[in-house]
């Protein structure tokens, strides 16, 4: 739970270019066995172009911070302003809109809906968001199949679909409000080495399209393909 002193923290002073900067972040577990510090006091930037790869072992805090990125948990202490929102501060029932229209993510498994087809999955945080006009959510998600490469897959549901066929999909979806900053949890980590080179291949592009987008990843022959890399150990950045 974040302190007072956190809530009201102000927000920290992002450098020119930053859309996710964290100052101080820290995430402590409550546990049968006491307090546990998943993340001691990381300060994280990235910026718009950029694609960011967080290394480390199990255990070091990468998803943790990746949680903490998208809104998905919350810091202990410390300030974290992403796409404009001090995230320590702003209301829980805020969360959810603002990822919706400001972070997509990907995620190891693909978190694919089984019942939905891969064009209704791509389409559903179009929905969700209330995102642009009906009647141009389905032509956006059919277009943003094609741009991953598996238009031809649209009307399938997950089950029938490879892995990294599944993947693309969710990196579909993850675009699909155009949202500035992409963050990816060990995305290649269920995938074979060449459908993972096609799904790393993809995400790079992104930020080569503008878009920040942050990969947390254990896979150290990936991180060549990064603009830099950060290193977690024991929750501490390390390198």
């Amino acid at each position: 739970m974040s302190t007072l002193s956190d809530q009201t923290r102000a927000p920290p002073r992002a450098a020119e270019g930053d859309v996710i900067h964290a100052e101080g972040l820290t995430k402590t577990y409550d546990t049968p066995a006491g307090p546990y510090a998943a993340l001691r006091g990381i300060d994280f930037s990235a910026k718009a172009g950029e694609c960011v790869a967080v290394l480390g072992p199990s255990g070091s805090g990468k998803s943790t911070l990746l949680n903490l990125l998208a809104g998905i948990d919350r810091p202990t202490s410390g300030a974290l302003t992403v796409a404009g929102a001090a995230l320590n501060q702003l209301a829980g029932a805020r969360v959810a809109p603002w990822r919706g229209r400001n972070v997509g993510v990907v995620f190891q498994f693909f978190q694919l809906l089984p019942t939905l087809t891969a064009l209704e999955n791509v389409m559903l945080p179009m929905d969700l968001v209330g995102v642009g006009a009906p009647r141009d959510r389905k032509p956006r998600a059919r277009d943003l199949l094609a741009r991953v490469g598996v238009l031809d897959q649209a009307a399938k549901l997950p089950a029938a679909l490879s892995g990294g066929q599944q993947q693309r999909v969710a990196i579909a979806r993850a675009l699909a409000n155009d949202p500035p900053i992409v963050l990816a949890d060990e995305p290649t980590g269920n995938l074979d080495s060449e459908a993972g080179d096609a799904v790393l291949a993809l995400l790079t592009a992104l930020a080569r399209g503008g878009k920040a987008v942050v990969v947390v990843t254990h896979e150290k022959d990936a991180a060549a393909r990064f603009t830099r890399t950060v290193t977690l150990r024991d929750g501490r950045v390390v390198s």
